[in-house]
């Protein structure tokens, strides 16, 4: 089996305010009012996710990097 590298994860804004992230491959969703505070969130929830986990049951490898997309809705005119 092929190990990622790569934990992919999405960032969207938020229904109410701020902005949610969630990654694809792992159960992790957390939120920040700003996007530093979102990405630093996500980074800390992904370590703590994985923590004493053998991370190849998730397909990773030991010490995967994240992959982050911002997701955007457009201004219509």
């Amino acid at each position: 089996m092929l190990l990622q590298h790569t934990v992919k994860a999405v960032i969207r804004q938020g229904e109410q305010s701020g902005y949610v992230a969630e990654c694809v491959e792992i159960p992790v969703v957390t939120q920040g009012a700003t996007l530093d505070a979102v990405t630093a969130n996500l980074k800390e929830a992904v370590e703590l996710h994985l923590e004493g986990e053998d991370a190849s049951q998730w397909g990773l490898v030991a010490r995967p990097t994240l992959l982050v997309t911002f997701e955007l809705e457009p201004a219509y005119a």
